[in-house]
């Protein structure tokens, strides 16, 4: 079993990290910058090791100073988090190579699902339905008009190492071809280090659903079934829930089962999310993310299992713990990220101090964070403060109690986006389960004045 894990990363997820491996008897080690050397995640750790300066690319995204913290505090495993390094294929090659263990996906893992054509030839073969799409980069905007003549626009081009909606962009026509090509192309160079780009359908009014995998390295794969995360601002994510309301019965056992046996067939180990897009009962393939997801708590809440957990033991080489039949999500939850943004002026960052924070109790109330009232929220990093993760036993009542939860929150000193959530609690669509990943930038009525 692993004794000492150094968690590569800062905030909520190196604290919900830290919890899982202190419960399983492993020492924690936590990594900071210099904004965050007094940060909680510190606070909470067995020890911790200085890795840089505040910028994270000199910290947190520093490989060189994360491998040496480790040497230096003894550990003998590595979590990366989410976010940062956790889905660098040379740093998970990186830790493979070295007296380390590494507590993700393995890199070849990485190297097969972060190329999304080779993901998409991936899931294909396994019979998982794609959208229709070129199987290879494209290289020219020629090809892009080509395949809009045969399929019809609208059309997507895509990043091949792409995510989270950078170096995407949508094409209503043949003459929007060549810029949005050109686009597509300097943001995958940008933010993935990849100009590569390909292209297919583009679902005008989609849901968005992903399955919760995991696998260890004795051929066992399960799935936690699904989450709805359709609630998205220009493709980031703002809410999740589970189970996804718009699926039945039949369709969600045949999704989640498609995204198991489809990552299960590539020989897919540790947790990660296969992500799909659900339009006229229909779902597609989308995306495999080879890592913990933010929204990983509302799938532990209605199943009772700590995937954090399992990504320890299948790092250690145990066989998972629990069988696909002991799989039995239980009632529903819904997870708000609190972001300190200000939704009334574009969700603007604003750092700042928490001169107040109280964040929600009661019954079907979880709250992962980072920070504790006096903590300083960083402008150099993510600008989340935490996630309330509200359970009940059906939607209906969920949405009940997470007025509740949203609205006897205390948080001073900063804006958040509480305000944002509470609207759309109260937004017909959404409550009717009538939204798509439009509804936030296209209906959306939006918020009265603070």
């Amino acid at each position: 079993m692993i004794n000492k894990v150094l968690v590569a990363n800062r905030g909520e997820i190196a604290v919900r990290v830290m919890q899982a491996a202190t419960e399983l008897g492993i020492e924690t080690v936590a990594v900071y910058s210099d904004a965050d050397e007094t940060a909680k995640h510190v606070r909470r750790a067995d020890e911790a090791a200085h890795v840089g300066s505040s910028v994270a690319g000199k910290s947190y995204l520093d490989q060189k100073s994360l491998l040496e913290a480790a040497t230096e505090t003894g550990a003998d495993a590595i979590h990366p988090g989410y976010g940062f390094l956790a889905e660098s294929e040379s740093f998970a090659r990186r830790v493979e190579d070295s007296e380390f263990i590494w507590v993700g996906p393995p890199a070849d893992a990485m190297a097969d699902f972060g190329e999304k054509t080779k993901a998409r030839a991936i899931m294909d073969e396994a019979g998982v339905p794609i959208v229709p799409g070129t199987d290879e980069p494209v290289d020219d905007p020629s090809q892009v008009q080509a395949f809009g003549d045969e399929h019809g626009y609208p059309v997507a081009i895509k990043a091949d190492g792409g995510g989270g909606g950078r170096g995407l962009k949508v094409v209503d026509g043949p003459e929007e071809a060549e810029e949005a090509f050109k686009n597509a192309k300097r943001e995958g160079e940008a933010y993935f280090d990849n100009d590569a780009v390909y292209v297919e359908r583009f679902l005008e009014n989609p849901r968005h659903i992903e399955v919760q995998v995991i696998g260890d390295t004795h051929g066992n794969v399960r799935h936690l079934y699904e989450r709805d995360c359709s609630v998205q601002r220009r493709q980031q994510k703002l809410i999740e829930e589970t189970p996804s309301p718009v699926l039945d019965e039949e369709t969600r056992e045949e999704l989640c089962e498609a995204a198991r046996s489809g990552v299960g067939e590539a020989g897919y180990s540790n947790a990660g999310t296969v992500e799909f897009l659900y339009e006229d009962g229909e779902f597609y393939f989308l995306e495999v993310n080879a890592r913990i997801q933010v929204e990983h708590t509302i799938t532990e809440a209605v199943t009772g299992i700590d995937i954090v957990k399992e990504q320890f033991r299948v790092a250690a080489g145990e066989e998972l713990s629990f069988e696909q039949s002991a799989v039995d999500p239980r009632g529903a939850a819904m997870e708000f990220r609190i972001n300190a943004e200000d939704p009334f002026n574009d969700f603007s960052p604003t750092p700042g101090t928490l001169e107040t924070y109280r964040p929600p109790t009661g019954m079907g109330v979880r709250v992962d964070d980072g920070v504790d009232q006096g903590d300083r929220i960083s402008p150099f990093y993510d600008s989340l403060v935490g996630k309330f993760i509200v359970t009940a036993q059906d939607r209906t009542e969920a949405l009940e109690r997470s007025e509740r939860v949203l609205e006897e929150t205390e948080i001073e000193g900063i804006s958040t986006t509480i305000p944002f959530h509470l609207a759309v609690l109260e937004d017909e669509v959404f409550v009717g389960n009538e939204h798509t990943t439009k509804y936030l930038d296209e209906q959306f009525e939006g918020l009265d004045e603070p």
